[in-house]
């Protein structure tokens, strides 16, 4: 009884902490004539309200698809219409057609805030509060600070609450997490279904769906596909395959409406980048400009070979050994990898590799909350943009507190609380010396913290030169880009060298 009156306090912290940041400005307000990401929420409930189905995702002169023009699965259409059905009983003005464009009003914020803060209670928040009851091997108290530190990572708030104040990134992941708490549980059927809803919410989901597909694939090779093996398999394939007709009947009436509706989710001629993205391919663009040097078909290939090279192994591997713990550590690598070498990336994409460090912070502490700290510095230059300073710094130091004081990850930097020790003894085998790399790492973390919170400091503090005017975005991109490929190296060994930690173990007992 104890634990779940601890578990309600903070879910309380957490929501208040949401409606504390969601008071802010949003991103485009009072800005003609796009107005910014609020107005795109809002702009795809008076389009799914008023216009039939099958023109949802086609160019008119009541849809005009250089005006937020809808780019999201059909679930997410589904439920701006569900939004707009509760906007039309409040008040029609905020849907009406055309004539609502940029409508700005206490009362709509106030409704646009109820919606993702009701879609967190109902989806996100049930989903982090049972993921972590359900850990094992860890104390009440531990489960109950891992959610507190859950809820509290800033990098999600700020965009859900803050930037685009209403995008329902809460949703698609809330989706993810009941999907890989189902598989994770034997769960299988219902954790297939919840993913395929993930997918058809935001399509960025796929940087998830390799490590779904290789621990299902895994399992079913496990069972053997002659027998029980066999029968999984059919019944997952039925499950996916059902899903995603239901999700896309309306669009399956007609082959130009299922492609239509494939370009705007799938923009290939937006090239390998937007913006300022903490990634490969934009950090090198500094250097070479290969955006403009390669042709596009040129960039696609290239990215999809370097994106499927770097996720191959930890997928292999999960296929032949599939355990709930690997599942999790893929997911973070596989993820990772989208983001540093697909094809055009969004910053808020480093949410898709956040959601599943979070579920392994009890796992590694240390390492996992300085990954959270640098995927929130990672998108600076976009909260920056939207006025966003206070309430990034007072949510991530609210977050670091958290977790130091839940997680003492001071005292956890070993390299068995690193997981590191079986690759530390394998590599000591060809040199002896080798006993400083947790004391590394250590050091490593003090330069990252140092770095991002001096260019923090110069990016709100000084001026960039006039012929550098982006120099500060840039740098934040580059040091968050050297931060994420180290992860990528550390997340893989993990990953390549747990089955040899495994045996080491068994040896030892």
């Amino acid at each position: 009884m104890e634990k779940w009156y601890l578990m309600t306090i903070v879910v309380l912290i957490g929501l208040t902490v949401r409606w504390t940041v969601s008071l802010n400005s949003y991103s485009g307000a009072g800005k003609p004539p796009m107005f910014g990401d609020y107005e795109a929420q809002r702009h795809w409930q008076e389009i799914t309200f008023n216009l039939p189905v099958k023109q949802w995702y086609f160019n008119s002169s009541d849809n005009n698809l250089q005006y937020w023009g809808l780019d999201y699965p059909p679930l997410t259409a589904y439920h701006s219409l569900l939004c707009a059905y509760m906007a039309k009983f409040i008040n029609p003005d905020w849907i009406a057609l055309h004539t609502s464009r940029g409508y700005e009003s206490q009362a709509h914020k106030l409704f646009m805030r109820s919606t993702v803060l009701i879609a967190d209670l109902l989806i996100y928040i049930p989903a982090v509060v049972l993921y972590c009851c359900c850990l094992k091997e860890i104390s009440t108290k531990k489960k109950i600070a891992n959610a507190l530190c859950i809820l509290l990572y800033p990098g999600l708030i700020l965009i859900d609450y803050g930037h685009f104040q209403n995008i329902y990134n809460s949703v698609s992941l809330g989706f993810a997490l009941w999907g890989i708490l189902g598989v994770s549980c034997d769960w299988d059927l219902l954790g297939s279904l919840a993913f395929c809803l993930a997918v058809n919410y935001k399509q960025m989901e796929l940087y998830h769906s390799l490590p779904f597909f290789c621990f299902l694939l895994g399992k079913c090779f496990k069972k053997g596909l002659k027998g029980k093996g066999f029968v999984l398999l059919v019944k997952l394939a039925c499950t996916v395959v059902a899903s995603f007709i239901l999700c896309w009947l309306p669009f399956f009436t007609e082959r130009e409406q299922t492609l239509q509706v494939l370009r705007r989710l799938f923009p290939v001629d937006r090239g390998l980048f937007e913006d300022k993205v903490a990634n490969i391919w934009c950090s090198f663009n500094v250097l070479l400009k290969i955006k403009d040097i390669l042709p596009r078909h040129i960039q696609l290939i290239m990215s999809f070979c370097f994106t499927f090279l770097s996720l191959l192994p930890a997928c292999i591997k999960l296929t032949l050994q599939p355990s709930s713990k690997g599942f999790k550590f893929t997911l973070v690598s596989c993820a990772l990898s989208f983001f540093l070498f697909s094809f055009q990336v969004h910053e808020k994409s480093i949410l898709l590799v956040s959601l599943p460090v979070c579920l392994i912070l009890s796992d590694i502490p240390f390492m996992s909350t300085w990954f959270l700290l640098v995927s929130t510095f990672s998108m600076l230059p976009l909260l920056l943009k939207d006025e966003l300073l206070m309430p990034s710094v007072v949510t991530t130091m609210a977050f670091f507190i958290a977790c130091v004081t839940s997680f003492t990850i001071f005292e956890k930097t070993s390299e068995e609380e690193l997981q590191l020790k079986s690759f530390s003894i394998s590599v000591r085998k060809y040199l002896p010396c080798f006993t400083f790399l947790s004391r590394i790492i250590q050091y490593l973390f003090l330069i990252s913290v140092i770095t991002m919170v001096l260019l923090t400091l110069m990016t709100v503090t000084l001026n960039p030169p006039q012929k550098l005017p982006d120099l500060f975005s840039v740098l934040v991109c580059f040091v968050s880009c050297l931060n994420f490929l180290f992860f990528l190296v550390y997340f893989n060994i993990i990953i390549m060298w747990d089955s040899k930690n495994r045996r080491n173990q068994k040896k030892i007992s």
